[in-house]
Parts: structure tokens; sequence; C-alpha cells
């Protein structure tokens, strides 16, 4: 964090009036169910965005990213607007992003100072650009006084996502970022933003969760995301239903039997397959049984697989090396289309699991993987 705070005083000449941590996330179960009002089950990665940021009076936003090459970026407060292309913003477009949210809400601010750096790998499916939206929107909040809550600031980090950068996101990456504690998953209501922290020591049960990188960029921009926010939509409408998450699990044989559309039917199995699975997750955490969640992250997989289809060969191949090699359970997580894996395996076999999929994706000729435990950390805090 000193370091953030020294190269802050090297770009702007002063130190910051604060330093700023946001995590980024990785979704245990409970995918392409947020944008339906469902239940997700993520937790938050010791991976942070940090921000040194002072608070400036004259309407001038500057920006500066320790990862992305180029100077500082010089912005319009006032004139900040999404219609004008917010691709032309470049990374920036994330925190500019959350400043026109904060503005368009009502909320008075009136420019700053950013550095920013993150060492949440990007296009990994693991929400570096939540991380960036909710630590911005943090140091904002505290710096100008505005006394949002945590899921208030996770509304609008979703907006500046939505609305500024172009991506159709549900709110779960920025609730996770925003709301998650040390040692626990964060069961979420993505309809009324409830939630309730879930305890998730794994080592006390002789367990890990792994992450396995397969250094395949996602971009969620290109339009499959939105293609099937808008099938689902399209599936709640035919059945009559506000989301899809008011589609019991019992009822979905006969709801599936009244779509026309194959695609649809497709998306409504998941997601209401998927909302059932995240509930019997929570269910045997909360009978002290988390060995057994194994099985259903492997059914999950195969549900945004064959289903959803927002898998790729890199993705299969770490669940299927994982599962031969001895896990209990692996499924993508996140948006797909590359993107990282969890594995769910025993402490003692962490490493063989690990080595195997190393050696699988070698034999496919693929890059190698990243792999790393995912270990429940702190959600968006002050640091400095």
């Amino acid at each position: 964090m000193s370091t953030v705070a020294a190269e802050f005083g090297a770009l702007y000449g002063a130190a910051p009036d604060g330093v700023w941590a946001a995590p980024g996330r990785v979704n245990l179960i409970g995918e392409y169910t947020d944008f339906n009002e469902g239940f997700v089950l993520p937790l938050a990665l010791p991976h942070t965005a940090v921000a040194a940021v002072s608070r400036r009076d004259d309407g001038v936003l500057r920006l500066h990213s320790a990862e992305v090459g180029g100077g500082i970026v010089q912005l319009d407060v006032e004139t900040l607007e999404p219609l004008s292309g917010a691709s032309g913003y470049g990374w920036a477009a994330y925190p500019a992003g959350v400043v026109w949210a904060l503005r368009e809400a009502g909320h008075p601010v009136t420019g700053a100072d950013v550095h920013l750096a993150s060492t949440v790998p990007t296009g990994a499916g693991l929400s570096s650009s939540a991380a960036l939206e909710v630590v911005t929107a943090l140091a904002l909040n505290d710096l100008f006084g505005l006394g949002l809550s945590r899921p208030g600031l996770a509304v609008l980090a979703q907006r500046a996502e939505n609305a500024f950068v172009g991506v159709p996101c549900g709110v779960m990456d920025q609730m996770a970022s925003a709301c998650a504690t040390e040692g626990h998953a964060l069961y979420l209501d993505t309809r009324d933003l409830s939630y309730r922290q879930v305890p998730f020591d794994l080592t006390a049960r002789g367990l890990c969760l792994l992450v396995v990188d397969t250094r395949v960029k996602h971009a969620l921009g290109d339009g499959a995301y939105a293609e099937r926010r808008a099938g689902c939509e399209a599936g709640a409408r035919a059945l009559g239903v506000r989301a899809l998450r008011d589609v019991p699990a019992t009822q979905l044989s006969d709801a599936l039997a009244r779509l026309d559309d194959e695609t649809v039917r497709r998306y409504v199995r998941h997601v209401v397959s998927d909302d059932d699975r995240v509930e019997r997750v929570i269910a045997l955490l909360d009978a002290g049984d988390p060995h057994a969640v194994g099985a259903l992250l492997t059914e999950g997989h195969a549900s945004l697989r064959d289903d959803l289809r927002v898998s790729c060969p890199e993705l299969d191949l770490a669940v299927e090396a994982a599962n031969a090699a001895g896990a209990l359970g692996a499924r993508m997580t996140g948006g797909g289309f590359g993107g990282s894996a969890v594995v769910l395996v025993a402490a003692d076999r962490a490493e063989e699991v690990a080595a195997a999929v190393g050696k699988a994706f070698a034999e496919a000729g693929f890059a190698a993987p990243g792999v790393f435990p995912a270990v429940p950390s702190a959600g968006a805090r002050r640091v400095g």
C-alpha cells in the first residue's frame, strides 16, 4: 500500500488523502443467475485493486494505472458521458464510470486524483473490473462523505459497468467485492440484495479450493453475455414471471415444455437448475458437509457447457483433468469463454491435482495455466 501512495506522490506531487483496496472474487456456484434475480455464492480473493486518491473541487478527474501503459488520463467530470462511447476511455472507463454514476445519482463528486494498482488477473473471470469500480466508489464515498452503504456502493458500481462501460452484468461481482468478509462466502439474494456471510473454512475440513486460470482472455462486452441475458429475459416473459428466479426447480420440466425456442429453453434450464444448486450447496455447508459440494460443482459445469454454452476447450480440460486426478469436483467460474475454473480438492492432493491439470494443458498444446488457492478474504476497505 505504501508503494501505491509513493507512486501517487511521484505522479501528482503530493501525498494522497488516503488509500483503499477492493478485492476480486471467485464464484463458488450460481452463474448467470444474478441478472435473473437469483442466488449466488461468491467469495473475495486476496488479490485486490488498490487506489490512492485525493479529492479535487475543480471538476477535474485525473486517472492513472500502474498496469496500463500511458500517462495520466485527464477528464472533466461535467462532460463524462457514456453515449460518446465509453470504449474511447479504455481502462479508465471503469473509474470514470463510477464518477459518472455517482453524479447521475445526485452525489456531489467534484473531481479527484486517482492512482490505481491491481493484482487481480485481468480477463480471468475474477472480476478485475468490479474491483476497480468498487475501490473507486469506496474512496469517493469516504472523501466526499456520501454516506452510502456497501450494497449502495455496489449498485452504483454495477450501474457504471452497465450504463457507462456497456456490459450488462448483474450485481454479484460488485456485491462480493464490497461486502465479503474474511473466512466466509457471500450467500446473496440478488433480488433484494439481502445476504448472509457463510463460514467457509475449508482448511479446517482438510480441503482446498483451487483457481485454475486458463490464461484464455474473455471479453464479455462482445455480445455473447448480452445475448444470453436477452434469452433469459425472453424466457421469463414467455413463462409469465418477473424473472427466472420465480420458476421453482420442481416445476422446471413443465416450464420447459411451454417454451418453443430451443436456445431459450437451454438458458432457462441452466438458470433454474443453477439457482437450485446454490441452495443445495448452502444446505451442505450449513450441515457441515463441504466435501459433498464437489459433485454439484461438476454438475454445474456440465450445465454451463451444454445448456448455456459459455465454456471453452481449456475450461473443459481443466475440469476433466482435475476430476480425473482425484478432485472432489470442478467447474468453470465467471462469465466463461475463457477465464478460470474452481476445483474442490482434499488439501493433501492439491499439488497432485494442480500438476495433473498442468500436464494435461501441456499435452493439449495449451499455454500453462496459473493455479492458486482461493482463500476467502476481506471485502473493500480503507488501508491507508
